[in-house]
């Protein structure tokens, strides 16, 4: 029961602009209030809504409920309720209502004062919000990631990708949203997600970095310690505030984490190019492993790469691939790659150049057809940047 309740999971993978040196900071064209937008990438069943929302976290989130009300509302309540009705005594609302208590003060409150503001903006109740946000906290879940850099890539970019291989039941698919955020103070970042999830399982900031995550709890475990930061919405603080791989790895190494899971980062800036591997591994009394490329440390070793970090659903195969394409990836090696290592119930891919701020998404189709079998809508964020009257 709780494996399948966990596939209904999002976390959640993003991309805005900046100089490599220092954050960047986006301004109107002109010197009038910024009214917040909702474009689309995409067409047909691929096409994908980009909101672009600008100010403080509350007034963003405030922006961000009243332009997608409707889908919010469809999208968050039929989640909760599916995820409810499959496990009605751990999800129960008492439960999650527990949950988001303990774990609370872990919770960034830039990310806080925005929940208000969406419940705000969409006159939606606050605890929709919060229960939604919780499930990921108190079960388990799986999905694959990659980095490539350097000389690893055709061009020396680097690229990553982000595959959430969950369950296509609870109709997430039907809700896709990419929101770039310009944020008044911190990094203007972007998250890949659905209608009202404003945590994050993947995402991109401004400054070039790339974020990504694999869960590794198992359900024996259940119940986990929420006294921690939860990936989350650990993601949308260091979107905020990072501006370099060591920024994250200071982060990583000096905040509370909660439960198991893989993390990937990847930076794009030239002086600072890279990626990394974070086991956390907080029952155990090693908390957490980081790897760099080509570690014989590694636990995928010895099938270790330079210039590659990876762990996906299928390391054997993404082995093979990486070792046939070392030195030759370009966005499109990257997407056979996402393709190649996706799950049977695969909901949402990622592919990102962090050197470039650009990706290529794809979500599962609503009948049932997996992301991997869908076309990856390309999105240029300084397009859809411009497009909103903001640039760099």
């Amino acid at each position: 029961m709780i494996k399948k309740i966990t596939r209904y999971l999002f976390l959640v993978s993003l991309i805005v602009f900046a100089s490599c040196s220092e954050t960047n900071k986006f301004e109107p064209k002109e010197d009038t209030k910024f009214e917040a937008k909702v474009f689309t990438a995409g067409e047909g069943m691929d096409e994908v809504k980009v909101a672009v929302v600008k100010g403080t976290p509350y007034e963003m989130g405030h922006q961000l409920g009243s332009l997608l009300k409707e889908d919010i509302t469809a999208s968050l309540t039929y989640f909760l309720k599916a995820a409810q009705q499959e496990e009605p005594q751990l999800l129960s609302n008492e439960q999650l209502d527990k949950a988001w208590e303990t774990n609370s003060p872990y919770i960034d409150n830039r990310v806080k004062e925005e929940m208000k503001g969406i419940a705000e903006g969409s006159g939606i109740d606050l605890k929709l919000f919060q229960r939604s946000h919780i499930i990921p906290l108190i079960t388990p879940y799986s999905c694959s990631g990659v980095a490539v850099w350097g000389k690893g890539t055709a061009n020396g970019h680097t690229l990553q990708i982000r595959n959430l291989d969950f369950t296509m039941d609870a109709k997430l698919q039907d809700h896709p949203v990419v929101v770039i955020y310009v944020p008044n103070e911190g990094t203007a970042h972007v998250n890949v997600s659905f209608a009202g999830y404003i945590a994050s399982h993947t995402g991109m900031n401004a400054n070039h970095l790339v974020f990504g995550e694999k869960g590794e709890s198992p359900s024996s475990e259940i119940p986990y310690d929420l006294k921690g930061a939860h990936f989350s919405f650990l993601f949308r603080k260091m979107m905020y505030d990072t501006k370099n791989l060591d920024d994250i790895l200071t982060t990583i190494k000096t905040t509370p984490l909660i439960k198991r899971y893989y993390l990937f980062f990847s930076d794009g800036n030239e002086a600072t190019k890279g990626g990394a591997k974070i086991l956390v591994s907080t029952p155990d009394e090693v908390k957490y492993h980081i790897w760099k490329d080509n570690n014989p440390e590694d636990n995928v070793a010895p099938n270790t790469f330079s210039n590659v970090i990876y762990h996906t659903m299928n390391n054997k195969v993404a082995a093979e691939i990486i070792k046939n394409n070392l030195g030759n990836f370009t966005p499109e090696k990257m997407i056979e790659l996402s393709k190649a290592v996706a799950d049977n119930e695969n909901l949402m891919d990622v592919v990102y150049d962090a050197t470039t701020l650009e990706m290529w998404v794809a979500y599962a189709n609503g009948e049932g057809e997996r992301a991997a079998d869908r076309g990856y809508v390309h999105i240029s964020m300084k397009e859809f940047l411009q497009k909103a009257g903001l640039e760099l």
